[in-house]
């Protein structure tokens, strides 16, 4: 260190007898400093000043910003701006703290460390970090003077929080700095919230005005108590400064306005434009931006391996997937193979009694049986569940039909009413006659709105010699030995003999009806003669489809024969049978 730099000196302000202030260049470049003061007192004006005429006088600094108002110092020196924000002349992140060290250090570059920018405050940190690390390292062997100025220096080393490891190494350099050559400033409004070895440690403070109670207080306990209540009557600009190199403790003086853009300055009305500022070398940004390269290189690539990776982690998912489907099958291979090899095993596997692979082999084919059987059994429903869908429409048009009579029977009563009141000569007695008539009487006519004698379960001679005749739903051979039972509320089966009886139960158990049915077929038969199938299920209550199966067991059982195409009758042994069985009236 030259006796030069040894005896030179900055002049910052005046003391209040008006002579000039002068800070030792030596002691500030290695020094521990502390400024403080509420915002709008004058500590970044002064830690301005101070830097002004460290680089005026050819002195290397950092400067860190966390509020981004140093940058006017760009304005008369040439200083590189570094942090997040596009307006710096290089955004860096922590892979860039040797290599800014570096620059300041080695090549005598002075940085404003802007880490104002960083969204992420630990990013922030880690940068601050790592570079004062850096300076601390470099500085055991260059033992070059060098002033690390902190604004805010409360956020790393809190009075009343845990001091992280940012916080550790600041005061790190505060202790052991000096002796290096590293000196450092530290910067806050707040010196009750700024950890008291720090402040104790320093051997040069400014104290700006100061209001709040418990920072007036620190002022007295630093200072002395007189203190504690001037401090908060001291001007913009004004401040007590206390050093440990002269004879007086300490002397109120007024510092300078910094003769660069005030970056810090509150906006006003006024527009402020901001000055042209003084740039470093591209090449020295050039090998910062290489820096950043490599690592936007470095990340792409990490991603890239980490995409590769993801991949490489499927398919080996995937193979192990498909490992284990191999192994399960070669498993189960084998345990066929084996089976098919040792007989004791195989006739473990087989029911009792079985004797080899042969009674396998054949309930396979068992079992393959009963599956096709199942499977006709299910296409024979469907075909039955569309004949009784295709009924069941039949018989909804049957209904109607049968609506529609219905009503032209009642019309054709309302009117022979009407006439029996006119020939009765108005007198009431018409609907009497009419109602009597209707109820019964040899002359009584049986009124009908469509259909046959057969369906409306009556018959006369004339209409059986017409059908007998016609070929409707009578005998086609003309018989009229139709069986007459004279008491309707007998069960036909009560006068039926047992074997007839049994009949009808083995023709049901063929078919889809009930020996109820059955007897109810065999009892409309016996009243009205031959029938088609149609007729017989609509008087019946059931689906043709059921009722012809239950005709064609009964033919079977010869209960029932063919009279006609689709027309059939009682059998005659069957009529025999009833004949000799209803009473004679």
């Amino acid at each position: 260190m030259s006796d030069d730099t040894q005896q030179r000196q900055i002049r910052v302000g005046e003391t209040a007898d008006g002579a000039p202030l002068k800070l030792p260049v030596i002691e500030v470049l290695t020094g521990r400093g502390f400024a403080t003061g509420k915002s709008g007192s004058g500590k970044s004006n002064t830690a301005s000043v101070i830097a002004e005429e460290l680089l005026e006088a050819g002195y290397p600094l950092l400067i860190v910003d966390t509020d981004g108002e140093y940058y006017g110092l760009k304005e008369e020196y040439e200083m590189l701006h570094a942090g997040a924000d596009e307006e710096c002349d290089i955004q860096i992140g922590p892979e860039h703290a040797e290599q800014m060290a570096t620059i300041a250090l080695e090549e005598n570059v002075p940085v404003i460390l802007d880490v104002s920018g960083y969204l992420d405050s630990d990013v922030a940190d880690e940068l601050l970090r790592e570079v004062a690390r850096q300076l601390f390292v470099k500085e055991k062997k260059l033992k070059k003077p060098f002033l690390l100025v902190v604004e805010e220096v409360h956020e790393y080393i809190p009075e009343g929080g845990g001091v992280g490891e940012t916080g550790n190494l600041l005061i790190k350099i505060s202790k052991r700095g000096r002796k290096h050559g590293l000196g450092i400033l530290g910067i806050s409004q707040r010196p009750a919230d700024v950890k008291k070895d720090f402040i104790t440690q320093a051997n040069w403070l400014v104290w700006h005005r100061l209001t709040w109670d418990n920072d007036t207080k620190v002022v007295g306990r630093i200072i002395d108590t007189e203190y504690s209540d001037l401090v908060s009557d001291l001007d913009d600009g004004q401040a007590f400064v206390q050093t440990d190199w002269t004879e007086t403790d300490v002397r109120k003086v007024q510092f300078r306005r910094k003769r660069t853009f005030d970056a810090g300055a509150t906006p006003g009305l006024e527009d402020v434009e901001r000055p042209e500022l003084k740039s470093v070398s591209d090449a020295l940004v050039g090998d910062l931006q290489q820096i950043s390269e490599r690592k936007d290189r470095e990340q792409d690539r990490i991603q890239e391996l980490e995409t590769e990776l993801e991949k490489k982690e499927t398919q080996i998912e995937t193979l192990e997937d498909e490992l284990s489907s191999a192994r399960d099958v070669s498993s189960a291979a084998r345990q066929m193979a084996d089976a098919l090899q040792n007989t004791e095993t195989v006739q473990s596997q087989l029911p009792e009694g079985g004797g080899d692979l042969r009674r396998l082999h054949e309930e396979i084919a068992d079992l393959e049986d009963e599956r096709d059987e199942l499977r006709a059994r299910l296409a024979d429903r469907d075909e039955r569940v569309a004949a009784l869908e295709a009924d069941l429409e039949d018989r909804t048009a049957e209904l109607e039909r049968l609506r529609g009579e219905n009503e032209q029977l009642r019309e054709v009563v309302r009117e022979r009413a009407a006439r029996r009141e006119e020939d009765s000569g108005g007198d009431g007695r018409g609907a009497e006659n009419a109602g009597a008539e209707s109820a019964g009487g040899d002359e009584s006519e049986i009124v009908q709105a469509g259909g046959d004698a057969v369906e409306f379960g009556y018959m006369s001679d004339d209409d059986r010699e017409r059908d007998s005749s016609g070929g409707t739903d009578t005998d086609s051979s003309g018989s009229d030995e139709g069986v007459v039972i004279a008491d309707e509320d007998r069960r036909i089966g009560e006068i039926l003999e047992t074997d007839l009886e049994d009949r009808l139960a083995r023709a049901c158990e063929g078919s889809q009806c009930s020996v109820e049915t059955a007897e109810a077929i065999v009892e409309l038969f016996a009243r009205t003669g031959p029938l088609r199938t149609e007729t017989v299920a609509a008087r019946v209550d059931r689906s043709r489809v059921a009722v012809q199966s239950l005709v064609s067991e009964l033919r079977t059982e010869g209960v029932l024969e063919r009279a006609g195409e689709r027309t059939y009758a009682l059998h005659e042994d069957v009529r025999a049978e009833l004949r000799s069985a209803t009473p004679s009236e």
